[in-house]
């Protein structure tokens, strides 16, 4: 896809983790397109379901194969705020997601105060022997920008 495509879908995954952040949860989106159709769209609910899975990437997955019907998500990009926790990268190389479009970088969320795995998504595919395209960095200062509002809002619950 083009810049100018990804850049709409990238956007609409920063859009929700925005809705997100203003109703107290994490900075992070993650949109999950089809053929140029958006699947589903969602936004981290760690502290609302007091779950710590609850992860945008993992409500994405969910949401889109029930809309499918299928478990297998082949065809489909997902546009990730940060780059997926190992967690997230695992259910996307599950689900068969062909693509994954990420932002800020797992050591962007760590300098938040994230408590994550730096492990990238490269290592895990690569250690994975994992088939999914990934695209790094995609809109970073952008994305960056997510944990510096979700910081401002002082909503900055940490896990």
């Amino acid at each position: 896809m083009s810049d100018k495509i990804n850049k709409k879908f990238m956007k609409m995954a920063i859009a929700k983790a925005k809705a997100g952040i203003r109703k107290g949860q994490t900075p992070f989106g993650a949109c999950i397109v089809k053929k140029g159709r958006v699947i589903s769209c969602e936004h981290n609910t760690v502290w609302k379901s007091c779950d710590i899975t609850s992860h945008a990437e993992v409500h994405a997955i969910r949401k889109a194969c029930k809309k499918l019907k299928n478990i297998s998500l082949e065809g489909c990009t997902i546009y990730s705020t940060c780059e997926p926790c190992p967690m997230c990268f695992s259910a996307c190389h599950w689900a068969k997601i062909s693509k994954i479009v990420y932002g800020a970088r797992i050591s962007d969320a760590k300098k938040s105060g994230f408590n994550e795995l730096n492990i990238s998504n490269k290592v895990l595919k690569s250690k994975g022997r994992s088939r999914v395209k990934i695209v790094p960095d995609f809109m970073r200062r952008e994305n960056a920008e997510l944990f510096m509002l979700w910081q401002k809002l002082n909503k900055s619950k940490i896990y």
